[in-house]
């Protein structure tokens, strides 16, 4: 971390066991991103007694370059009674660890795929002027609908009728829709 976390107890006394679990969590964090350039954790005690929930709040805010800001805030207000502090810290740092990990895969290009659900077509028509056209499987020659904001990294403007494509596919109100779609590049050898 460029920038020591900096964390601030409100309400809160300050123990060697809380301190050792925050830093324990700032320190797994930084495993899931090697570049968080700054981390500020506030841990505090809204109530002493709550009607529901638990007494106290923990809110994140990381920063990671170019420009992402990520923020958690973990105020359990209904649910478990009185849950511990310890706990909110968990699931707050729990959380902050999906929100890194999933910038951190976008930010390599790495999408979670599914093999099962990539699937290999064509274009078979395409009605750009109302944003949607249909593909047509290789294996069973179905058709499935797509619109443009299925079509991954705005590419929709270089589909035309016998484009190959991958695509996930979700059962629609109107039947099947493809939920992405990617156009299959090919290389060629030079």
């Amino acid at each position: 971390m460029n920038i020591p976390a900096e964390v601030t107890y409100r309400g809160v006394e300050k123990t060697d066991a809380i301190d050792s679990l925050v830093n324990s969590k700032i320190a797994k964090l930084e495993q899931f991103c090697d570049h968080i350039s700054s981390c500020r954790v506030a841990i505090e005690k809204t109530h002493d007694h709550p009607s529901s929930g638990s007494p106290y709040r923990v809110r994140l805010d990381i920063t990671v370059p170019p420009a992402h800001e990520l923020a958690v805030d973990r105020s359990p207000d209904i649910g478990i009674q009185y849950e511990p502090l310890d706990a909110v810290i968990r699931h707050a740092f729990d959380a902050m660890q999906r929100q890194l990990k999933e910038l951190n895969d976008r930010q390599q290009g790495e999408v979670k795929e599914h093999p099962q659900q990539a699937m290999v077509a064509v274009v078979s028509k395409l009605f750009p002027e109302q944003d949607y056209g249909f593909i047509k499987t290789l294996d069973t020659g179905r058709e499935i609908y797509f619109h443009r904001n299925s079509v991954i990294h705005g590419d929709f403007e270089r589909i035309e009728v016998g484009t190959g494509v991958q695509f996930s596919e979700t059962l629609g109100e109107m039947g099947p829709q493809a939920t992405t779609v990617r156009i299959v590049d090919t290389v060629s050898n030079k």
